[in-house]
């Protein structure tokens, strides 16, 4: 990762999809020192526009001419097209951080796991949301909590219509479930809704570990109201968040930082680049990303045979 002189050497950065995070990605890539972007990927001339414009890079329609191009690259497509992108540029040698889910399947992100290994690359997933609870060092307790519910629901936007409400919002609430409660799922029992499509777009689950924890968890994206947060439930007292309006209910006595909402998406996109740089695991390991996604895959499963396997049309332009 080094020349001859003490500077690191510049890191060529992409982005393929450049929509709502997309080109939230490509701002933060091109303010990072020793990080030079320079090119991003989309189907969309408007989209590809606003990035030329905006950033001064090469912007193509089609993701493959990036391959070789980049020694780092982000992955901001429609969930389902995540695995092809993501092992062809493991295999044309960059470094990947793909937004979350890792892959849909069981089978392609244990592919992924392996190819990321077997090539010596960095593979990270954009759970963001741990870099919020890394700071409040919630994640740092070893004993688990007895009870644990979160909920995340807003209203419908289109994104990510290409899964459920599971895989495009709950999964980042269990990322943080698995990290505050370590060891196995005994059983999952849930329920969906679907109002948009075949894919749930609204999600209640109750998921029981061996240890005998119990998380209750809501995702929907076609609620009225918009609401984050959760709350943990300690043998000492329970810690409760709400993430919109940052107030934190702390009856343990146990020390906790301040809700700081920050940047975790430059924090996310800044721990990848030095990840890449020193060839060392990044904060959001890709094991850790499919262990969420199992437990995402099981209650899709538990809440109705809702879904299917037709492709969206924004999906297609990604193929």
């Amino acid at each position: 990762m080094f020349g001859s002189s003490s500077t690191p050497r510049v890191l060529k950065a992409g982005v393929v999809g450049i929509g709502a995070f997309g080109r939230h990605h490509a701002s933060k890539y091109s303010r990072i020192p020793g990080v030079e972007l320079v090119g991003v990927a989309d189907p969309s001339l408007d989209a590809r526009r606003h990035a030329a414009t905006t950033h001064g890079v090469k912007a193509v329609a089609d993701w493959r001419e990036l391959l070789g191009a980049v020694d780092i690259v982000s992955i901001c497509t429609p969930a389902v097209t995540h695995a092809p992108i993501v092992r062809a540029f493991l295999n044309a040698d960059a470094d990947v951080l793909v937004e979350k889910p890792i892959a849909t399947n069981l089978d392609e992100a244990d592919a992924l796991i392996a190819l990321a290994e077997v090539k010596g690359r960095v593979l990270t997933v954009g759970h963001q949301e741990r870099f919020v609870f890394a700071r409040t060092g919630l994640l740092d307790y070893a004993d688990a909590p007895l009870e644990i519910e979160c909920w995340r629901t807003g209203p419908w936007t289109g994104r990510g219509a290409d899964v459920s409400a599971v895989l495009d919002l709950m999964i980042h609430d269990l990322d943080l479930m698995h990290r505050l409660v370590p060891g196995g799922v005994a059983d999952v029992q849930a329920y969906g809704r679907a109002t948009h499509g075949r894919h749930a777009d609204e999600v209640s689950a109750l998921v029981s570990f061996d240890n005998g924890t119990q998380a209750r968890l809501v995702a929907s994206r076609i609620s009225p109201i918009r609401r984050r947060g959760m709350r943990a439930v300690y043998a000492d007292g329970t810690i409760e968040i709400d993430f919109i309006t940052r107030h934190v209910r702390n009856t343990t006595g146990r020390a906790l930082g301040a809700l700081e909402l920050g940047d975790p998406l430059g924090e996310s996109v800044a721990s990848f680049v030095t990840a890449a740089r020193l060839n060392e695991p990044s904060l959001v390991r890709p094991e850790e990303a499919r262990r969420a996604l199992e437990t995402a895959l099981l209650i899709d499963e538990a809440a109705a045979p809702l879904g299917d396997t037709r492709e969206t049309a924004e999906v297609a332009l990604y193929a």
